[in-house]
């Protein structure tokens, strides 16, 4: 109780979480290292009414780091909420060999669908696979469309297969271009796009400044690092993150 006292001093904040947190949620959210990471799982917690088992997942699984990671690439988007993406995701669950195409990343993602919604996040809904588009007479296929309750808008996901590439931007901006002229119902916001690939080209991303057309770049996990390597290679990422995200408060 003593602990409880001293981690959450904001009577007013205490109250609105006591409604939705028991003392068994608060006694897994104390020990956290931040104020700032233990109000992100209490409200996380509380929007999504996870039971206990479900917030030590989350937090096991550093869903506050890898979204901290994710906000920084979104510095300055007036575009993209925050808190709304991580990098990296976690697909461990699809259980890819090794040598895998984009089509069974894709197919693996359908078949364990359930668990890639909840992994991308609360809000979410699937839409469609190989959305096709035709521009110019040409066919041109989206991986995977999904459209966000909260923010209203659709959700555009490319599956790569490699690291990061410039020209992927160009595809992607298309892609959202097309939803936003066709797709985009009345009452929506702006389609935005997400490219997942094995290894995200940081500097590249940076000078691109793809927040700014609604795109986002995460890298995706297949495989799990044990637990003491997963901190240290997440704090490292967070590291590097934050040293780029000052560098440009500088420019």
């Amino acid at each position: 109780m003593i602990q409880f006292a001293e981690k959450f001093p904001n009577f007013e904040i205490v109250v609105t979480l006591s409604r939705q947190l028991s003392w068994s949620h608060f006694l897994a959210i104390i020990p956290l290292k931040t104020e700032k990471e233990r109000l992100f799982y209490a409200k996380l917690t509380s929007a999504n009414s996870f039971g206990v088992r479900e917030l030590r997942k989350q937090i096991s699984k550093k869903v506050y780091e890898r979204t901290e990671n994710a906000n920084i690439q979104l510095y300055g988007s007036k575009t993209i909420e925050k808190d709304f993406f991580k990098d990296p995701y976690f697909l461990d669950f699809l259980d890819l060999k090794d040598g895998y195409l984009e089509n069974d990343l894709e197919s693996a993602i359908l078949k364990e669908l359930e668990l890639f919604l909840l992994e991308l996040g609360s809000g979410f809904t699937f839409v469609e696979r190989q959305k096709r588009m035709i521009i110019d007479g040409d066919d041109y296929y989206l991986d995977l469309l999904f459209y966000h309750r909260k923010i209203k808008r659709l959700v555009a996901i490319e599956l790569k297969i490699d690291k990061f590439k410039a020209k992927y931007k160009g595809q992607m901006e298309l892609y959202l271009k097309w939803l936003g002229k066709y797709e985009k119902q009345e009452g929506e916001n702006s389609p935005i796009g997400i490219i997942l690939c094995t290894e995200a080209s940081k500097e590249q991303i940076e000078l691109l400044e793809m927040h700014k057309d609604g795109i986002v770049v995460a890298e995706y996990w297949t495989k799990l690092l044990p637990k003491e390597q997963l901190e240290m290679k997440l704090h490292q990422i967070l590291i590097e993150a934050r040293e780029r995200l000052e560098r440009k408060k500088l420019e």
